[in-house]
């Protein structure tokens, strides 16, 4: 005799269904949406570029505000932002020929800078081209630009007062011997990194020399040949205050080494900014024209 089993209607539902999978049980309260790492401070961003900066400046003045509390002939930060803001509130005044305002000083230093660097261009750029492009010139010339290359070039002011019997092309003759080495160097150093398969090409086609450097050599030259101008502008720049200071007349290194005799550190602290200042503009200038020229 077959014995029925009978369930209540709670427990036929409450029984799994042979052969069915049981779920997984799930939980009461819903999972938590995961919140995103934070990213970190993202450096390409204008805040990113612009933090570091400051914050080294801020670090430099505060160092500089420590040495100085106590007093001393080397003035705090505060009073050489006073001085500056006198110095700046009239910078083109004239009271003669050795007295005049800080941007007339910086305007003649660049005057200065920009005749010699100028002309050791129009020398440079065309000899660097000749040097790597002829293997005899390059042997001929390399060894003397070995020889006059590491001299000082506070050592050619004097050559330059003995020739010109003149302060002012002394000095643009100091900056044009001091700034026409990396020009050549970097040039001629770009035409002989030029593919051997184009200089072939151009022989095939029997193009001219002059089509060869303007239509080959200079587009691939040009990146080294920035690249020397920066470095000439910088080394200019940097001659032309120490040649001031010794030949004298108009100029930041004059300004410079008239305000020591006067014992006036504050103001050659701010000179001190202000060469670095323009120094930069320039640098960066020269950096914007070469990623102008950028072929990659």
């Amino acid at each position: 005799m077959v014995s029925a089993v009978f369930h209540s209607p709670l427990e036929a539902a409450a029984a799994p269904v042979r052969g069915a999978t049981t779920p997984a049980p799930t939980s009461a309260a819903p999972a938590q949406a995961a919140r995103p790492p934070r990213e970190p401070l993202d450096w390409r961003t204008p805040l990113g570029r612009v933090l570091p900066p400051l914050a080294g400046m801020a670090m430099l003045v505060g160092v500089w505000a420590l040495l100085t509390m106590n007093g001393g002939a080397f003035p705090t930060p505060a009073a050489t932002f006073k001085a500056a803001v006198a110095l700046f509130a009239d910078p083109f005044y004239e009271n003669g020929p050795n007295d005049q305002g800080i941007g007339w000083n910086i305007l003649f230093s660049l005057q200065r800078v920009g005749l010699g660097f100028g002309l050791a261009a129009l020398v440079g750029i065309p000899l660097g081209f000749v040097i790597g492009r002829f293997a005899l010139l390059n042997r001929m010339v390399s060894p003397l630009i070995s020889l006059l290359k590491p001299v000082s070039p506070l050592a050619w002011l004097p050559i330059g007062l003995l020739v010109f019997k003149s302060a002012n092309p002394a000095a643009i003759w100091t900056i044009f011997i001091c700034s026409i080495w990396p020009m050549v160097i970097n040039t001629a150093v770009g035409v002989q990194r030029v593919p051997e398969d184009y200089l072939n090409v151009a022989r095939v086609l029997k193009l001219s020399e002059w089509k060869i450097a303007t239509r080959i050599l200079l587009p691939s030259v040009m990146p080294y040949l920035l690249t020397g101008v920066r470095l000439s502008v910088g080394t200019a720049w940097l001659v032309i205050v120490a040649a001031e200071m010794l030949t004298g007349g108009v100029g930041i290194g004059f300004w410079v080494w008239d305000e020591w005799n006067n014992l006036n550190v504050a103001h050659i602290i701010i000179a001190i900014f202000v060469i670095g200042i323009v120094g930069l503009l320039l640098e960066w200038m020269l950096m914007a024209v070469a990623r102008r020229f950028d072929y990659s």
